[in-house]
């Protein structure tokens, strides 16, 4: 049986370890545990250990979740691409989700969200590695992007989310992860707004995104274990990474 609480601790022990030796805050970066695939009994036994928010991929599976563990403080955020159509859904119970790469989805978040009277973290999926299976606004393209989401009242915008390659050449990763804070300096220098958030970095990189400025990591399987779901962004390559 996998030991959650345990788990959580090794990674906060990382995640302090590789702050330091960058001379970050390890307060200053968030952990997001990722669940997917994993029962709402999993959930709870990291929130007994001090998690509040989690990380689903599939809207689906996150509003089963959410409803499974209604009456607790849990709170869900949606990490996975996203369907205008199934908009709906991630305005009834989410908190974040970190994966808007389009004005249309962005439009219906905010219809949705302004029916159900409620108000949405959001950040910005870029591509940074620029493979063609992924979901993401191109870097050149997401500082247009950002500005015409100033329009949706709905949509409370706090930064960026990306999928860096999936390999262990570490230099290639780190160019994803410059390219993010590349990204993030564009968009400061271009609205005038801090765009704090950097999401980037899962169990097989995270020490190397806090070494290039993130402040979440979408960690998974350092915490809940081994899945043994195919990958969605590497079909037939290596285990997932989140």
């Amino acid at each position: 049986m996998t030991d959650i609480a345990a788990n959580l601790r090794a990674v906060q022990t990382r995640i302090a370890t590789a702050a330091a030796r960058v001379g970050r805050d390890a307060a200053d970066i968030r952990l997001l545990p990722v669940s997917k695939t994993k029962p709402p009994e999993c959930v709870l036994e990291a929130h007994r250990a001090g998690c509040v928010r989690f990380g689903e991929n599939k809207v689906q599976e996150a509003m089963d979740k959410w409803e499974a563990l209604a009456g607790t403080a849990v709170e869900w955020a949606v990490i996975g691409h996203l369907q205008s159509n199934k908009a709906k859904y991630v305005a009834r119970f989410a908190t974040e989700f970190q994966a808007l790469d389009s004005l249309r989805l962005a439009r219906e978040l905010d219809r949705r969200l302004q029916q159900e009277g409620r108000r949405l973290e959001v950040l910005i999926q870029v591509n940074s590695s620029g493979e063609p299976q992924k979901f993401g606004v191109e870097p050149e393209e997401t500082v247009e992007l950002a500005r015409q989401l100033t329009a949706f009242d709905a949509l409370a915008v706090r930064g960026l989310m990306t999928l860096a390659v999936f390999t262990s050449d570490r230099e290639r990763v780190s160019q994803c992860f410059r390219r993010m804070q590349e990204v993030q300096r564009e968009l400061q220098q271009a609205t005038g707004e801090p765009w704090p958030e950097l999401s980037m970095g899962m169990s097989g990189d995270f020490e190397l995104a806090i070494e290039h400025g993130a402040t979440c990591l979408r960690v998974g399987q350092a915490i809940f274990g081994n899945r043994l779901d195919p990958n969605h962004y590497w079909p037939g390559s290596m285990p997932v990474q989140s």
